[in-house]
C-alpha cells in the first residue's frame, strides 16, 4: 500500500500523461505538428486553385478550395488544441503568483511585428504596380455602402473591446461580457460584409484574383486581412466562453490583453487598406 505522497505523485504523473498527450513527456506536444500540417494544406490548396483555373486546367476547379478549407480547419483545430493544452487544461490549479505576463504580451508584440512585415510586402507590391500606367484597365466599383458598414463596424469594435476590458478590470462582469459580445457581433458583420463584397465583385462584375495586377493586389491584401479578422473573431469567441466560465478577472487578463493587441492591430491595417486600395485606386499618381 503506497503512502499519501506516493499516491499524489502517481496522480500527478497521470495528469501529466493526459496533459501532454500523446507523448507523455512534460512540455511535449504534437499540436504544433497539427498546425503545420494544416498550414501546408492551406497553402497547397491555394496553389491548386490556380492550377484549376483557365480553359485547359489540368485539375478540376473544386480541388483547390476543398484542400484549402480542410487545411484551414486543420490549422484552427491544431491552434486550439495547442492553446488549450498550454493555457487552459490546468487553469484552476495554476497560481497567478510568480507569473510573467509580460513575456506573453511581448510574444504577441513580436508576432504583430512579423505581421507588419507580411502586410508591408503586400503594400510594397501594390506600390510597384502603381508606378506603371494607372489604372491598368477598367476598375470595379469599390466605394460602396458595404465599405462604409465594414469600416464603421471594425472601428467601433476597437472601442467596444477597450471598454469590455475596462469592465473586466473594474469587476463589472456583466458589462464585460455584454461589450465583448458586441465586439464579436461587429467582427461577424465585417467578415459577412467582405464575403458579400467578394460575391458582388466576382459574380456580378467579373473581377477576380486573376483579373490583372490590381486584382491580385486587392484580393491578396483584403483576403489576408479578412483571414486575420476571422481569426480574431474566433479568439474573441474563446475569450467570451472563458468569461462565461469565470476564467477571466482583473488578475487573470493576459489573454484579454494579447487578443486586444491583435485586434487593434487588425483595425489599423484596415485603415491603411481603405486609404491605399479603395480610395487610392481612384487616383493616378
Amino acid at each position: 500500500m503506497g503512502t499519501t505522497s506516493e499516491t499524489a505523485e502517481e496522480t500527478g504523473e497521470d495528469e501529466a500523461l493526459w496533459r501532454d498527450f500523446p507523448t507523455g513527456h512534460e512540455e511535449a506536444t504534437w499540436w504544433p505538428v497539427a498546425c503545420t500540417i494544416g498550414l501546408i494544406g492551406l497553402y497547397f490548396g491555394a496553389g491548386l486553385y490556380f492550377f484549376g483555373t483557365g480553359e485547359n486546367a489540368p485539375i478540376p476547379p473544386t480541388i483547390g478550395p476543398v484542400v484549402f478549407a480542410l487545411g484551414s480547419l486543420g490549422f484552427i483545430a491544431g491552434a486550439f488544441g495547442w492553446f488549450y493544452q498550454g493555457f487552459l487544461v490546468d487553469f484552476w490549479t495554476r497560481s497567478t503568483e510568480g507569473r510573467e505576463p509580460g513575456a506573453l504580451r511581448g510574444a504577441m508584440i513580436l508576432f504583430i511585428l512579423t505581421d507588419i512585415a507580411t502586410f508591408s510586402a503586400g503594400f510594397v507590391y501594390y506600390a510597384f504596380i502603381r508606378v506603371d500606367q494607372w489604372p491598368p484597365g477598367e476598375l470595379p466599383e469599390l466605394l460602396t455602402p458595404v465599405l462604409i458598414v465594414n469600416t464603421v463596424a471594425l472601428v467601433a469594435s476597437s472601442f467596444t473591446l477597450h471598454y469590455a476590458h475596462q469592465g473586466l478590470e473594474e469587476g463589472n462582469r456583466r458589462g464585460f461580457l455584454g461589450l465583448l459580445g458586441v465586439t464579436i457581433l461587429l467582427g461577424v458583420i465585417f467578415v459577412s460584409g467582405q464575403i458579400y463584397e467578394y460575391y458582388t465583385l466576382v459574380v456580378h462584375e467579373g473581377f477576380t484574383f486573376t483579373t490583372g495586377i490590381f486584382g491580385s493586389a486587392f484580393f491578396g491584401l483584403t483576403g489576408l486581412h479578412g483571414l486575420h479578422v476571422l481569426a480574431g473573431t474566433i479568439f474573441l469567441g474563446i475569450l467570451f466562453a472563458r468569461g462565461l466560465l469565470g476564467q477571466l478577472s482583473d488578475g487573470r487578463d493576459t489573454s484579454m490583453v494579447t487578443v486586444s493587441y491583435y485586434w487593434h492591430f487588425v483595425d489599423v491595417v484596415w485603415i491603411f487598406i481603405i486609404a491605399l486600395l479603395y480610395f487610392g485606386a481612384e487616383f493616378s499618381l
